[in-house]
């Protein structure tokens, strides 16, 4: 079954819509003049839209997990996909740094909703058809562990590469896989009980 969040035709017109002006225009150079630099507009396109096409809803499942928040997940997932094109070339595997990025602001939106919401937030949602304690187990994990534990076992990333995407280090991503781990056992050990 495939769950895709609200902000899904909005990710996709949002990417529509800064890639064509990408392809025209870029920040700081000017309209873009030559057919070659064209076609490298296009190309970043492309492949930006494959990868949300492959990617797409398992990131966007993965953020929302680690969030708890169905519309910040789609938020978090389109802004990174913005941000990307308009990034463009610089960016040397765009598959990892779209992951990477989306945590990031996923992180920083629950951050700025803490600061100044005291309330839960009305888009909450929970995956009824999916292992409905495991997603109650995982919303009560610290963050880092959370987004290690959804990294690596949802998202099928290495220990390095969830460090990469987390921006810290495999030791520190093996201790919080452990540590997170083990309070998943216990909680859900506890519910059976």
């Amino acid at each position: 079954m495939s769950i895709r969040g609200p902000g899904d035709r909005r990710a996709r017109r949002q990417i529509g819509e800064i890639a064509e002006a990408s392809v025209k225009v870029r920040p700081g150079i000017g309209p873009l003049s030559s057919s070659v630099s064209t076609q490298a507009g296009v190309g970043i396109r492309s492949d930006l839209e494959r990868l949300y096409r492959e990617q797409g809803d398992r990131l966007w499942r993965a953020v929302f997990l680690y969030s708890g928040d169905r519309e910040l997940a789609g938020d978090a997932v389109a802004e990174a996909f913005a941000q990307a094109l308009r990034r463009g070339d610089s960016i040397e595997s765009a598959r990892s740094w779209v992951w990477h990025v989306s945590f990031r602001i996923a992180a920083g939106m629950l951050k700025d909703r803490r600061r100044t919401a005291a309330l839960p937030p009305e888009g909450t949602y929970q995956l009824a058809d999916e292992a409905p304690d495991l997603t109650a187990a995982l919303k009560t994990l610290p963050p880092k562990q959370r987004g290690a534990v959804v990294l690596h076992y949802y998202g099928g990333y290495s220990i390095k590469e969830t460090a990469a995407i987390l921006d810290s280090t495999p030791a520190a991503v093996g201790v919080h896989l452990t540590r997170g781990r083990r309070r998943l056992r216990t909680l859900l050990e506890e519910r059976d009980a």
